[in-house]
C-alpha cells in the first residue's frame, strides 16, 4: 500500500521474534501451506486490523505533549533524507511482534528511514505495523511524565505473562538504534545508543546530541514555540542553528518578499533618477548648442 524509498526487506537474524508466526500456529497450517503456501506477512493483520487506540488507557496527552511532538516534526529537516524517505510517528500505536499481534507501544515520537509518508488522505496510517512495513524505527522519542519515568528509563521489569516494557520493546525486539529521553522538569536529556544488544547511555558535555546518519543534531532550545516560552527538543544543522519552524520559515518568507520588494523599489527609484539624469544632459547638451550656434559656431561642420 505504502511506497519505499528501499525495497522490502525480509527480516534477518537479528530480529527473530518480530516476524516468525508461533509454532503451534504453524503445525495448525502445516498442511493448507504445503499445498498452498502463502508468504508470512499475508496471513497477518495489517493495520486495519489492528486497534489503533486503546479506549481503557487512562489519560490523554497533555500540553507539552501536544506541542513538543509538533516542533520535532517541523524541524525535522535532514539533508541526508528527502520528505519522501522519512516517516514520523506521533502517539501512533507502533506493533512490533508478529507472534503477539495485539503488543503495542506508543511512543510520543519515531522517525524511520527509508519509509514514505503517505501522499494521500486515505492513505494514512492508522498504526505503525513492523511486519506490515518491514522496517523498524530508527529513533524513538520519549517524553517523561509523572508515572511513565520507570517505564521510558527502563526501570521496570517484565511482569509474568505481560508484554515487555517500553524499554525491551524498543531494546530487544525493535532493535532501535537511537532512544531519546527528555524530562522538561528537570532540563534532563538522556540519549541511549544501542550498542551490541543493549542500549548505553550517552555522556553529553552538553545538553546536545549529534546523529551522523541524518546530517542533524537534537538538543534542549530555550524559546518561545507556539506563544509558549519554555525548554524545548529542537533540531539544528551542521552549523549550529536551530533549524526553523513553520511560522519562523513563514516569517523569513515575508522578510524575503519584503527585502525583494524594496530592492525592487530602490532599483526603480535608481533607475528613474538615472532617466533623469540623463534628461538633464541631454538639456544641457542642446542648451550649449543653441548658445554655441548664436556665437556663429556651426555644428555640422566637421572638424
Amino acid at each position: 500500500m505504502y511506497q519505499q524509498t528501499t525495497p522490502p526487506r525480509f527480516p534477518n537474524s537479528a530480529l527473530p521474534t518480530m516476524y516468525d508466526l508461533p509454532s503451534e500456529d504453524i503445525e495448525e497450517e502445516e498442511s493448507d501451506l504445503s499445498i498452498h503456501p502463502r508468504p508470512v506477512w499475508e496471513t497477518m493483520p495489517t493495520m486495519y486490523d489492528l486497534p489503533s487506540e486503546d479506549p481503557e488507557e487512562p489519560g490523554l496527552p497533555d500540553e507539552f505533549h501536544d506541542f513538543q511532538p509538533q516542533l520535532l516534526r517541523e524541524t525535522c529537516k535532514s539533508p541526508s533524507y528527502s520528505r519522501e524517505e522519512m516517516f514520523i510517528g506521533t502517539d501512533l500505536n507502533l506493533y512490533y511482534d508478529g507472534r503477539h499481534t495485539l503488543w503495542y507501544k506508543r511512543p510520543d515520537w519515531f522517525l524511520v528511514l527509508g519509509v514514505t509518508p503517505a501522499q494521500q488522505q486515505q492513505q494514512m496510517r492508522w498504526s505503525y505495523v513492523i511486519w506490515q512495513e518491514t522496517i523498524a524505527p530508527f529513533l524513538v522519542v520519549e517524553l517523561l511524565s509523572q508515572g511513565t519515568e520507570a517505564e521510558d528509563l527502563g526501570q521496570t521489569l517484565r511482569s509474568a505473562n505481560k508484554p515487555p516494557t517500553k524499554w525491551q520493546a524498543y531494546e530487544q525486539h525493535l532493535r532501535i538504534p537511537y532512544y531519546v529521553v527528555f524530562d522538561r522538569r528537570e532540563n534532563i536529556l538522556r540519549v541511549f545508543q544501542l550498542t551490541g544488544t543493549r542500549y548505553q547511555a550517552v555522556e553529553l558535555a552538553e545538553p546536545k546530541f549529534w546523529f551522523p546518519e541524518l546530517n542533524l543534531g537534537l538538543g534542549v532550545w530555550q524559546g518561545s514555540y507556539q506563544g509558549t516560552e519554555g525548554l524545548w527538543l529542537r533540531w539544528y544543522d551542521t552549523d549550529g542553528n536551530w533549524a526553523a519552524t513553520f511560522e519562523e520559515r513563514s516569517e523569513q518568507e515575508s522578510q524575503r518578499a519584503e527585502q525583494e520588494r524594496l530592492r525592487a523599489e530602490q532599483e526603480s527609484q535608481r533607475a528613474e533618477q538615472e532617466s533623469q539624469r540623463a534628461d538633464k544632459e541631454r538639456l544641457r547638451a542642446e542648451r550649449l548648442a543653441e548658445k554655441l550656434r548664436s556665437l556663429g559656431v556651426n555644428l555640422d561642420d566637421d572638424i
